[in-house]
């Protein structure tokens, strides 16, 4: 099915929905196709292709509310579903706040941002390319790599459209590719394990399998003979992939659900210092094959570059056409979620970064889900190395992180070059003056 397909459906459903009484509707159709290909121990383990499609509609009666979805693209399904989301609005109560988005805002641009990339790979070449990954990875120490949890290939293609009432129609194709790997490695009765991927919305934007596994097998030895530590509060320094789960904290505090409902340690932040001077941060939706990259959010509205963070000060939120009116404000076009956020380095590399800690712990693994979003009271469970005189030392397991997330940023001391790129939070590691570091028992 095609852009232009979708948009016909999309048109069908708000006459639809028009016709049965709806004072206002949007939709979105969707098609898309995927193929995963996984492999252990040199064997295939499993092929699936996937194939879907579907149509969702909310419907408004002036202030109440009604959705429902289909998979089934018939007119018949198509009509049936409008009615079930008619019938739901008629038995929701009033919300004051609720609507499409402001006819003015809606996108009248919408430009390409080379987002979709076919990967026109066989079966056979894909369990070729996992096997070489993983053959990669189990070659790094034949001797201590003893297991593997296999290696994968996935690709997906899909188109979409959203229409609504105010005339707005709009779409687009769009693709996303990704191989990893995961071995185990066996030393003095100890295991250890760990993964590498990559992932882009281009094929020929990855890294190779041979880089890919030769990784995972690396960071899974480096893992072995592991030594205790003291507890004590000791700088931190966040490996880049989970320094973007840092900056996913602060987006959730500052993001419209917990602002309205009052659940943030960030509530009324904006136009003050919420972390260190070094901290800015930019959205930039129209990065050409961006992770996150859109010309509209989910409710057509037209996105924009922005400064989001400045010098540690908050210039935003982070909004949707809902949250923003419960709080008296204007759609951030953030209807979905954020575009791209770009951290900005304070330029050095890792070597630096960790010559910069001097002693001190550097994280490479973290495990629960240890944050409080009301108080910001953060502590994890880690894992990764103990770090003496800008040099890793040994690794540590069973560990324990904590702090308190409004002063872990205000306590950032730098933020490496060495930036995840494969993420739609793009940042190096980010190093914290201190926090709690306790060892386990």
């Amino acid at each position: 099915m095609d852009l232009d397909s979708l948009k016909q459906i999309t048109q069908d459903v708000l006459k639809l929905a028009k016709t049965a009484g709806a004072s206002s509707a949007e939709t979105e159709t969707s098609f898309g196709t995927g193929q995963n290909v996984s492999v252990r121990l040199g064997e295939t383990e499993n092929i699936e292709y996937n194939r879907d499609k579907g149509v969702s509609v909310t419907v408004y009666f002036g202030q109440q509310k009604g959705s429902a979805s289909t998979s089934d693209l018939t007119p018949q399904a198509l009509k049936d579903t409008i009615d079930a989301a008619c019938n739901i609005a008629k038995y929701t109560a009033k919300d004051a706040f609720c609507g499409l988005a402001d006819a003015a805002l809606m996108a009248t641009d919408i430009p390409d941002l080379d987002l979709n990339h076919p990967w026109l790979i066989s079966v056979d070449e894909a369990i070729k390319m996992a096997k070489c990954c993983e053959a990669a990875a189990l070659a790094v120490d034949k001797k201590r790599i003893t297991n593997s949890e296999g290696a994968g290939i996935s690709c997906s293609d899909g188109v979409f459209a959203y229409a609504n009432s105010h005339g707005f129609v709009g779409g687009y194709a769009s693709t996303r590719h990704s191989m990893s790997c995961s071995v185990i490695a066996e030393e003095n009765d100890a295991m250890q394990r760990d993964y590498w991927y990559t992932s882009a919305r281009d094929f020929a934007d990855m890294e190779t399998a041979e880089y890919v596994g030769k990784l995972a097998g690396e960071r899974t030895i480096r893992r072995l003979g592991a030594k205790p530590i003291q507890t004590g509060n000791y700088p931190v320094l966040f490996e880049a992939p989970l320094a973007s789960g840092l900056i996913s904290s602060l987006i959730s505090a500052i993001s419209g659900g917990s602002l309205y409902r009052k659940s943030s340690f960030l509530l009324d932040s904006l136009g003050k210092p919420i972390a260190s001077s070094l901290l800015n941060i930019e959205e930039l939706p129209h990065l050409k094959k961006g992770n996150a990259s859109s010309p509209f959010d989910g409710e057509g509205v037209a996105t924009k570059s922005r400064k989001l963070v400045e010098n540690g000060v908050l210039q935003g939120y982070v909004l949707s056409s809902y949250s923003a009116r419960k709080l008296g404000m204007q759609t951030t076009g953030n209807a979905g979620g954020s575009h791209n956020l770009i951290v900005q380095s304070t330029g050095q590399n890792f070597a630096e970064m960790l010559k910069l800690m001097g002693t001190g712990l550097l994280v490479t693994e973290v495990l629960g889900h240890g944050l409080n979003m009301v108080t910001g009271d953060y502590s994890r469970g880690a894992a990764g190395f103990w770090v003496e005189n800008g040099v890793i030392a040994y690794p540590v397991e069973e560990i324990t992180i904590a702090g308190n997330m409004a002063d872990i940023l205000k306590n950032i001391v730098a933020i490496g070059s060495d930036v995840n790129k494969q993420s739609s939070k793009q940042t190096g590691s980010i190093l914290i003056e201190r926090m709690m570091v306790a060892a386990g028992e």
